[in-house]
């Protein structure tokens, strides 16, 4: 069992993580007598043909008991697997491709070269929402690398029906490189400090929320740094406090492993996988994978809320009685939470970048510094407006 924190055994804090625990899980080995549809286990991973799978996917029962298998794999095995030759044909890839170099190009052209949330500038490049971009931009391509039974089958496996599909490429130059060891979406999207204010059963919520998976657009040997991963590490619950601590990472560094992908392979894994991309030690691949995120149907609230119109009504009303002193600071904690959107996702990350950390200001926040630096009514509204229109912009066509 971890331990958390001895004065507070429902919150885990980053000072009370045990190495020890968590080098014993990830020692464990994977029984290939549990994978019995697996062709092969390399390095504590589990490989799945997919030219010797595809036909179970057409059988209600046996797609049941393949998904049953993967889903065991996600949440209490190693926590990775590899679908081989999850495309049978890829040209619908290479026509993707094509797209998403283009896309590249273009936007290079209208914003210039950024850093994204892990790589300096100029080491790769990240096409956000690249989902909506191609579908826009190459419906037929779009058709051929979306409608994949495969791909379908391990989202549904941990997410259910209904999941959520978006997706980001990433394209790594020779000399990017490795990023370091970390855990993902949602609470991975947070600092250490903001993870630890969620009790412990969100950590584990959190992970049965979004399925990370990668699309190989390329051949990637092992030189060209195809994703490592710590297997089994994503079974060590306050590993979202974890993952930044030196002696953590320095583990994950020492004891992590990396599988070689075909074009057309694709690779999937808990966020609460300890993982980090390799480096780009080749001389010529440019390893291009669409980085897949998929969410869970059910993180959606009842009903819709105006927030933005809400903070425009109370905003001079809860500036004035915070500064009378008729509000205390843990009142109007709580007044922004029933109002104010406490969230920075969905949003546009084209317009709407991280600035600090990993993810973009919130509008609670934006309410929470306008009150504490005392804005005008005009400079709160104009905050909005400009906050609305970074976040909204990734409904529209991406079409220009």
């Amino acid at each position: 069992m971890n331990r958390t924190a001895p004065h507070s055994p429902d919150y885990y804090r980053a000072e009370d993580c045990e190495l020890e625990a968590f080098a014993a899980l990830t020692a464990r080995r994977l029984d290939a007598a549990e994978l019995p549809l697996a062709a092969a286990i390399e390095k504590n991973l589990p490989i799945y043909d997919m030219e010797a799978l595809r036909p179970l996917l057409e059988d209600a029962t046996r797609r049941r008991a393949l998904m049953a298998e993967w889903a065991q794999v996600l949440r209490a095995s190693a926590g990775a697997l590899v679908l081989k030759r999850a495309f049978s044909r890829t040209a619908a890839i290479d026509a993707a491709t094509e797209v998403y170099r283009d896309t590249i190009a273009r936007e290079k052209r209208a914003n210039g070269s950024g850093a994204d949330h892990f790589a300096a500038a100029g080491k790769n490049d990240r096409v956000w929402n690249s989902l909506q971009k191609l579908c826009e931009q190459a419906p037929e391509a779009f058709i051929g690398c979306f409608s994949n039974p495969a791909i379908d089958a391990v989202c549904e496996a941990w997410l259910g029906p209904g999941y959520q599909m978006t997706a980001q490429v990433n394209l790594v130059y020779p000399g990017g490189a490795a990023q370091q060891a970390h855990r993902d979406y949602h609470l991975g999207f947070q600092t250490s400090e903001v993870c630890a204010d969620y009790p412990a059963q969100v950590h584990e919520l959190s992970a049965a929320l979004t399925l990370q998976g990668g699309i190989a657009h390329c051949d990637m040997p092992i030189e060209s740094g195809p994703t490592k991963l710590l297997p089994f590490s994503q079974l060590y619950r306050p590993g979202y406090v974890a993952w930044r601590r030196d002696d953590f990472r320095a583990h994950f560094e020492e004891h992590h492993v990396q599988l070689p992908l075909e074009k057309g392979d694709a690779l999937f894994f808990s966020p609460a996988l300890f993982h980090a991309a390799g480096a780009n030690e080749s001389r010529d691949i440019h390893r291009m994978a669409n980085l897949l995120q998929v969410s869970s149907a059910f993180g959606r609230a009842m009903e819709a809320v105006d927030r933005d119109a809400m903070c425009r009504v109370l905003y001079l009303h809860v500036l004035g009685a915070y500064h009378a002193g008729r509000l205390v600071p843990l009142e109007l904690k709580a007044l922004l939470a029933a109002s104010a959107e406490g969230y920075s996702f969905p949003t546009n990350l084209d317009s709407d970048p991280p600035e600090d950390g990993l993810a973009p200001e919130t509008q609670q926040a934006l309410f929470y510094r306008a009150v504490m630096n005392n804005w005008p009514e005009d400079v709160f509204h104009s905050a909005l407006d400009d906050l609305k229109e970074r976040r909204q912009a990734g409904r529209a066509s991406t079409l220009k």
